[in-house]
């Protein structure tokens, strides 16, 4: 009966055992599986265009899917920095890694390789792995719109442009800009300024002083800060804006802005991730998809703008508009594109001239 009893209490011991290690190879896993997203910006989180634009969307991500996320701000498009913040990152258990602004390419590359493990997203960018992912949005949608806002607004038929850096991305956009312009204002210009870089406040709104110097009384802008709207209402001129519905920073001069809206994306593809459906793919969303729109026009626009705006944004959504449409002419007068063909998403992509109408120089 002893014998009988002791292999019970054995048996029952090695159940519970092997339940308690059960256990702990669940929680192991369970950890191991644990989500935590980390993100590299170019500027400050609270930049009022693109990197908050970015960090808007990291929140919501966070409240959606409950996952843990973690930020470098004012990272440097050097490569051996941004290296040394990625690997900072999977050091604080990382394992979704989102790079934010084109000039992080190199390093995020490099990196994807060494960390197979880890799944990364690049922005802007052109080089895909097995766990690298590119994503981007068709702003010149709501560029062209703006466009419209702009031509409809100037009396000097002086717009000013306050650019970035001399990309395909900073290109194609001045471009759609401008068709909106000429679409409703054959006499108007716009006239180009580059700053050189991404965000520095004293250097963009240098470069919109020049513009306003010129006689411009609209100031548009590829940059990151607020700098060329303050600008242009300290001039009594009149603002687009670029990346986030700043409204309420140069009340006097903001129009309306292009902005972005990266949440969707984030949160459908972490939980891709979660989900174990997730696959490297390069992702180009437009203003049907909600990744992009052009904010509100403010009580600064000119008459009609919002119908004719309303108008195109329909035509866009519906599929009945194409932006870039021959006959399009370079700045030279050559004919690009025929009348009647349309550009090849790749041929936008890569986009290196500037149209009829543009006032600027590209160094090639």
């Amino acid at each position: 009966m002893f014998k009988k009893v002791l292999s019970l209490m054995l048996v029952l011991c090695m159940v519970f055992t092997l339940a308690a290690l059960t256990g702990c190879q669940d929680k192991d896993k369970s950890t191991d599986d644990k989500i935590k997203v980390g993100f590299i910006y170019v500027g400050p989180k609270n930049d009022g265009g693109w990197t908050e634009a970015h960090d808007i969307a990291r929140q919501e991500l966070e409240k959606e899917l409950g996952v843990e996320t973690v930020y470098k701000e004012s990272v440097p498009e050097e490569k051996g920095e941004c290296a040394k913040q990625i690997e900072n990152l999977i050091s604080q258990g990382c394992n979704v890694i989102f790079t934010t602004s084109y000039g992080f390419m190199e390093a995020t590359v490099e990196k994807a390789k060494e960390h197979p493990d880890v799944k990364f997203f690049h922005c802007s960018g052109d080089q895909r792995l097995d766990n690298l992912s590119t994503y981007f949005g068709r702003i010149e949608e709501p560029r062209y719109l703006s466009g419209i806002v702009a031509g409809l607004k100037t009396k000097s038929n002086k717009i000013g442009y306050v650019a970035a850096m001399q990309i395909p991305e900073v290109i194609r956009g001045i471009n759609a800009f401008t068709l909106g312009v000429q679409s409703v204002n054959k006499d108007a210009k716009v006239i180009v300024k580059w700053s050189n870089t991404w965000i520095d406040e004293t250097l963009e709104k240098e470069a919109a002083i020049a513009l306003l110097d010129e006689g411009c009384d609209v100031i548009a802008q590829h940059n990151d800060s607020t700098a060329p709207q303050l600008a242009a209402q300290e001039r009594g001129a009149f603002a687009i804006g670029y990346d986030l519905d700043a409204r309420d920073v140069a009340t006097k001069a903001y129009m309306t802005a292009p902005v972005f809206n990266w949440a969707p994306y984030y949160i459908d593809q972490v939980k891709a991730i979660m989900d174990g459906t997730w696959k490297s793919s390069d992702y180009l969303g437009g203003m049907k998809e909600g990744v992009v729109d052009l904010a509100e026009l403010t009580e600064n626009a000119p008459e009609g703008a919002k119908e004719k705006v309303e108008e195109v944004e329909k035509q866009i959504v519906d599929g009945k508009f194409t932006i870039f449409k021959g006959p399009l002419k370079d700045q030279s007068g050559t004919i690009r594109v025929e009348e009647g063909k349309e550009m090849t998403a790749d041929e936008i992509w890569n986009m290196n001239w500037f149209i009829e109408g543009v006032e600027g120089k590209l160094d090639k």
